[in-house]
């Protein structure tokens, strides 16, 4: 491991924003130190000073952001039963009756059941997993599938369906992620770790917790692996204005800046795969159900006002059109900075207001092809547009791309791959049109997003990631499985070399 972030980077060909400012296509050389770029120039004009990593077939870029995690529940998520393929109720199921019982319950995630020939029903559970109290996390984290005895465990009255929503789904969340500090923090670590092993230099962590205390716990312990932002929600607002928690600031007791406090996270509405997502247009098949606005435009304007005026910045979840819309009317009212969270579906005439407004689209390109079945089911009648990732390109606003793990897997390589071609698994692409190129995705995955990307030059953090090929000609599987060589922060080995 490189100490005091310095080094010498010997013979990298450079394929992220900044290259265009270089004197040169042929490999580089580059001097590290104290965090920073020092030097740049074509291999065998700088004298090596420090520890060198040997760049020769290799392609650098600025060091990866996710800016859409929850790392703890995407950390615990390994140890829960994987439901993503699951194709039915009865099928998911069968599947948690013969799961292994940890602290006297069984707990599955990532089931999409948007499409399922059968709905999930309390009965269906407690035949199937009688009296051991079973949870199954939908993907999209919106909706929880439970049997009587977990009701009974959690304290909630049972209701027919055997799922909760929202709120009551989020608190449940927040129970079964409520682990002892040493393995939550053991957990993080190995995520962290794992995200750096993909070229992951730094998150946004939005947890549905009280982030500041375990991040300070973390801090203390000399967690130092990626750079963190965290996210306060709504019912911590109070405490946080009250101990001045201010976006940008390192998280208190901190032996090192790289965590800091983040933005106020606030969810308007809910999903489209919980059907709840505040869109113009009802749900095929339920007149009556045009999703939800979990936060009224009122209440919204005031708690952005208020966390303006304390120094935080906003990052608004709206999925449907019409949240979407009432998120940029309160950027507009309250003057306050930020992203929108997701902005899954768009109205035409929206799309225009997040560079007008300044505010950023935070967005899951992987999102779109796991709900590309799903979108052409259930949206099929809304006017607006559906994952407007090149469409809020052209217009200038800033793209800021994330997986909002565990709905998908921490990659940063996967949401490129995805803008870029719109297609996985041999599937013709989705909604074409939308597609991004490759710079813009690489821009976007980087700590200023899209319109300003980290940069590789003279004076920058020597935040970076070096790879065994050339992303801005890779196909889509080749990107996808992007060989990760090294990842540096400020200089350091995170991961590889």
């Amino acid at each position: 491991m490189i100490g005091e972030g310095a080094g010498f980077v010997r013979a990298v060909r450079v394929a992220g924003p900044g290259r265009e400012l270089l004197p040169t296509d042929e490999p580089v050389d580059l001097v590290l130190a104290g965090g920073r770029i020092i030097d740049i120039a074509p291999t065998g004009n700088l004298r090596p000073t420090g520890p060198v990593i040997e760049g020769e077939g290799g392609w650098l870029l600025p060091g990866l952001w996710d800016h859409h995690v929850h790392a703890l529940q995407w950390a615990l998520a390994a140890d829960r039963v994987p439901l993503g393929e699951v194709a039915s109720a009865r099928h998911a199921a069968a599947i948690m009756a013969l799961a292994p019982v940890a602290d006297g319950r069984r707990v599955g995630s990532g089931f999409r059941d948007g499409l399922w020939p059968d709905a999930p029903s309390l009965a269906l559970l407690d035949d199937a997993c009688g009296e051991v109290p079973t949870y199954l996390i939908n993907a999209d984290v919106h909706s929880v599938w439970m049997n009587a005895a977990a009701f009974r465990r959690e304290g909630f009255a049972p209701v027919a369906s055997g799922v909760l929503v929202e709120e009551d789904a989020f608190e449940i969340s927040r129970r079964l992620n409520a682990v002892e500090p040493d393995a939550a923090d053991a957990a993080v670590e190995r995520m962290a770790r794992a995200a750096a092993a993909r070229g992951i230099v730094g998150i946004v962590d939005l947890d549905m917790t009280w982030n500041d205390e375990p991040w300070q716990r973390r801090a203390a312990r000399g967690f130092d692996t990626v750079r963190v932002s965290y996210g306060t929600y709504p019912q911590h607002l109070d405490r946080a204005i009250a101990e001045g928690l201010r976006t940008g600031d390192p998280v208190r007791g901190a032996r090192n800046d790289l965590i800091r406090v983040g933005p106020l996270k606030a969810i308007t509405d809910g999903s489209l795969g919980t059907r709840t997502a505040a869109c113009a247009h009802p749900y095929p098949g339920d007149p009556g159900n045009h999703g939800l606005l979990t936060v009224s435009p009122t209440d919204l304007v005031d708690m952005m006002t208020r966390a303006t005026a304390a120094g935080l910045e906003c990052a608004i979840h709206a999925i449907g059109d019409v949240a979407n819309s009432h998120a940029l009317d309160a950027y507009a009212l309250t003057g306050a900075t930020g992203t929108i969270e997701h902005a899954q579906l768009v109205a035409h005439a929206d799309i225009p207001r997040f560079a007008r407004l300044g505010v950023a689209a935070s967005v899951q390109p992987e999102h779109a092809l796991d709900d590309r079945d799903m979108t052409d089911a259930m949206w099929a009648d809304q006017s607006a547009q559906p994952y407007p990732l090149r469409a809020l390109a052209d217009s200038g606003a800033n793209l800021r791309f994330g997986s909002d793990a565990p709905v998908a897997p921490l990659d940063p390589w996967a949401a490129m791959a995805s803008a870029v071609f719109r297609t996985r698994d041999g599937r013709e692409p989705w909604q074409p049109h939308q597609r991004v190129g490759i710079e813009t995705a690489i821009a976007a995955s980087t700590a200023g997003g899209s319109t300003a990307p980290a940069e590789i030059a003279p004076g920058a953090l020597a935040d970076l990631v070096i790879v065994d090929a050339d992303p801005l000609t890779a196909d889509e599987r080749a990107l996808r499985a992007m060989p990760v060589r090294a990842t540096l922060l400020e200089g350091r080995v995170t991961h590889g070399a």
